[in-house]
């Protein structure tokens, strides 16, 4: 049985992550938590903690769900404790574009992340929502990269991926810079900036006199449509005035050449303040 050592256990990747090799039988799973809040969570689920010292040297797979603020200094304690052939299991690209985890050319690296249940995945958007944060039934798909190793620690990445991220819809294979494009330069750099400024052009309307919930229905109804529309989820277009009056204010609202963004040199310097305290 392929032996794994879950560390950060009971954060809240770590649950997420804790309640499904709960449910899969198909692996022995050590649990590495040192927070009291952590510890708490587990404590919840009836999960034994187990140490570092014990698990980490014997542990075919050991996932690194910590912060990114965290990971590069604990990934130089983990690390050089694992055995040879090992692989390095990590949730996020940003810790090792910013070449802050420990390296060792014995070890494999794959790193996979959620894309998370679609907003046309035909689910209620709460339940998906929730899906992700605990566990429901909402399907997503995954995106995983071989950072270095062999093709045999990728396969074994994805499989433990796929059972951790549980249930799945697809798996997309890509490269690491790949990822890092996806995130954090698209979904948080660009996608989350943006509604979090369509969220303060709610909170600005509403102060103006709009009735709150005439507002949400209205905004987010829109919302759905505007990304079925963009994304081909349905055949149709925008109006002419709706097209003639967002020509007028992305000039407004974006800066020249906010595409850089997407460059490999900006995607470094973002990473940088993800994983730097």
């Amino acid at each position: 049985m392929i032996k794994i050592a879950l560390v950060g256990a009971g954060g809240k990747m770590g649950c997420r992550l804790t309640d499904n090799f709960l449910k899969c039988n198909q692996y022995g799973v050590d649990y590495l938590e040192i927070s009291e809040r952590g510890l708490a969570n587990l404590a919840e689920r009836g999960v034994q903690v187990s140490t570092q010292a014990d698990c980490i040297p014997t542990a075919d797979v050991v996932i690194l769900a910590l912060p990114d603020v965290a990971i590069g200094a604990l990934s130089q304690e983990i690390i050089p404790a694992m055995k040879p052939g090992a692989l390095v299991l990590t949730l996020d690209p940003a810790a090792p574009i910013d070449g802050v985890i420990a390296h060792r050319d014995d070890l494999g690296y794959v790193i996979a992340h959620p894309c998370h249940p679609s907003v046309f995945n035909w689910e209620p958007t709460e339940a998906a929502f929730r899906d992700f944060y605990g566990g429901i039934s909402a399907k997503q798909s995954i995106v995983v990269a071989l950072m270095h190793g062999t093709e045999a620690h990728y396969a074994l990445g994805e499989k433990v991926a796929q059972d951790m991220y549980a249930p799945i819809l697809d798996t997309h294979r890509i490269t690491l810079e790949q990822m890092a494009i996806l995130e954090p330069a698209m979904v948080e750099t660009l996608a989350q900036t943006c509604m979090e400024v369509v969220k303060e052009g709610y909170d600005r309307i509403v102060a103006l006199g709009v009735p709150e919930a005439a507002a949400r229905d209205f905004v987010l109804g829109h919302l759905r449509i505007q990304i079925a529309v963009l994304f081909k989820e349905v055949n149709g277009t925008f109006s002419d005035a709706a097209y003639k009056i967002s020509k007028r204010a992305k000039p407004i609202l974006f800066k020249e050449n906010w595409e850089r963004i997407f460059e490999m040199d900006d995607i470094r310097a973002q990473v940088r303040d993800i994983t730097q305290k």
